[in-house]
């Protein structure tokens, strides 16, 4: 029998150019944890929606709105009119069972990272203070970073949540890892969701998502606005020559700790490389 996990499409295009145009659930993905939206809104329009069982980290992927959240007025969140500009993004925590509404001020794009909530947390900024781009990886698996919500801040419960910029003609989320068994602390169990973004925007990038006794294994052609889910697998990117490629990540699992096991057929790479 086909598990669930396998079942359920990994490439996901957008809904259309405007409005919520992704709408990904626990529930629609075949898997317990991770949920993710995106809305673009003209300027003047609104969106809103309650956490219910949920945390939410609200991501100002493009643009500037304003944002009533949790009984607080936050005023304008967002600076980047292009992602690719790689500054960091401001963004907004907000606990389960509450509320939010943003009234975008210009064009914007919205992501809506979703995990279960346990009201832990107070809503909060995020960002762009506190939020630095950092290089990882050597020769063309160089990749940049902002570290938007991983283990080593506090005011999440569940939520992981990271931006990556890839240059063109690069690889990252490589060498090859995977995430899928909760056997700390060699390994977490995390599903992720990645939105993908190229620049120019009519290009596009190479995602594979595979395990090891292939059961699993299909490379997708993502373009400007996909997301992929992984289940469970392996998962790299590839960004070929003249198109930059950008990601929004978002894990969560039982244990917020990011600890991945790498293809045995790339080890040499990760130990060649330290």
């Amino acid at each position: 029998m086909t598990s669930p996990l396998l079942s359920k499409p990994l490439l996901r295009r957008p809904l259309g150019t405007h409005g919520k145009v992704h709408e990904i659930t626990a529930q629609s993905a075949g898997w317990r944890y991770v949920g993710f939206s995106l809305y673009r809104l003209r300027a003047g329009e609104r969106a809103a929606e309650a956490t219910g069982a949920n945390e939410a980290i609200l991501v100002m992927v493009e643009g500037k709105a304003s944002f009533r959240a949790a009984g607080r007025d936050w005023g304008t969140l967002g600076e980047r009119m292009s992602v690719f500009e790689r500054t960091p993004p401001h963004c907004l925590y907000v606990p389960n069972e509450e509320n939010w509404e943003a009234v975008a001020e210009t064009d914007c794009t919205i992501a809506v990272c979703l995990a279960p909530g346990r009201r832990g947390h107070e809503a909060r900024r995020i960002g762009p203070d506190g939020i630095k781009l950092t290089e990882r990886g050597k020769g063309t698996n160089t990749r940049y970073i902002n570290n938007v919500a991983m283990e080593n801040e506090d005011f999440c419960d569940s939520l992981l949540v990271t931006e990556v910029f890839t240059p063109a003609g690069h690889w990252s989320s490589y060498p090859s890892h995977r995430h899928d068994e909760d056997d700390f602390p060699r390994i977490t169990y995390l599903e992720e969701t990645y939105y993908h973004r190229l620049n120019p925007a009519s290009g596009f990038g190479i995602q594979r998502v595979y395990t090891d006794d292939g059961q699993l294994d299909e490379t997708m052609a993502v373009h400007d606005g996909d997301v992929v889910l992984v289940p469970r697998g392996h998962h790299p990117c590839g960004a070929p020559y003249g198109f930059e490629m950008y990601y929004l990540n978002v894990m969560a699992g039982p244990l917020r700790k990011w600890r991945f096991v790498p293809d045995p057929a790339v080890e040499w790479i990760m130990e060649r490389d330290r």
